[in-house]
C-alpha cells in the first residue's frame, strides 16, 4: 500500500525539486538590455557569452566587432558569441563572487559579483576595487 503513495509522491515532488535546484542557479539564458547573456559552467566556475544582440550588424550590415577594446589583436573580433563574464565561484545559494565582466561599450573588464534575488531576476555588479565604486544592473531570465 505505501509503495504507490510513494511512487505518486516521488512523480510529484521530482519535478518541483528539478525546478527548485534551476532557479537557484544563474546557469541559463538572460536578458541584459540589448543583448542575451548565457551563463554556463566552465569548470567548478560560472562564465557567459553574448548570445543574441538585438543589433547584431553594424551600420555597414557587417557583424559588430570590439571595436573598443584597447589590444588591437581582440578590436576585431565579432561581439556576438564573445566572452563576457569569467570566473565567478559560488560565495552562497544565491551569490557569486570573485568573477569578471567585460564591457564592449568601453572596452574595460571589471570585478563583478552576481546576486539571485527571490523574484528570478540576477542583480550583476561591476565595479572597480571595492564594491562600492561600481554599477548595478538587473538581468531577466528568458524562459
Amino acid at each position: 500500500m505505501a509503495r504507490p503513495f510513494l511512487a505518486i509522491l516521488a512523480l510529484i515532488t521530482l519535478p518541483l525539486l528539478a525546478f527548485a535546484a534551476r532557479a537557484e542557479t544563474p546557469v541559463g539564458l538572460w536578458e541584459a538590455g540589448e543583448s542575451h547573456i548565457e551563463i554556463y559552467h566552465c569548470g567548478a566556475l560560472l562564465c557567459g557569452r553574448i548570445a543574441a544582440l538585438d543589433e547584431p550588424l553594424d551600420e555597414d550590415g557587417k557583424p559588430k566587432v570590439d571595436e573598443n577594446n584597447p589590444d588591437p589583436a581582440l578590436a576585431t573580433r565579432p561581439i556576438l558569441g564573445m566572452d563576457l563574464i569569467a570566473d565567478f565561484s559560488r560565495k552562497s545559494d544565491r551569490r557569486w563572487v570573485n568573477g569578471r565582466i567585460y564591457d564592449p561599450r568601453d572596452g574595460k573588464a571589471y570585478k563583478c559579483k552576481m546576486t539571485l534575488q527571490k523574484d528570478g531576476t540576477l542583480k550583476v555588479r561591476g565595479y572597480i576595487g571595492v564594491s562600492l565604486l561600481g554599477k548595478t544592473v538587473v538581468w531577466t531570465r528568458v524562459e
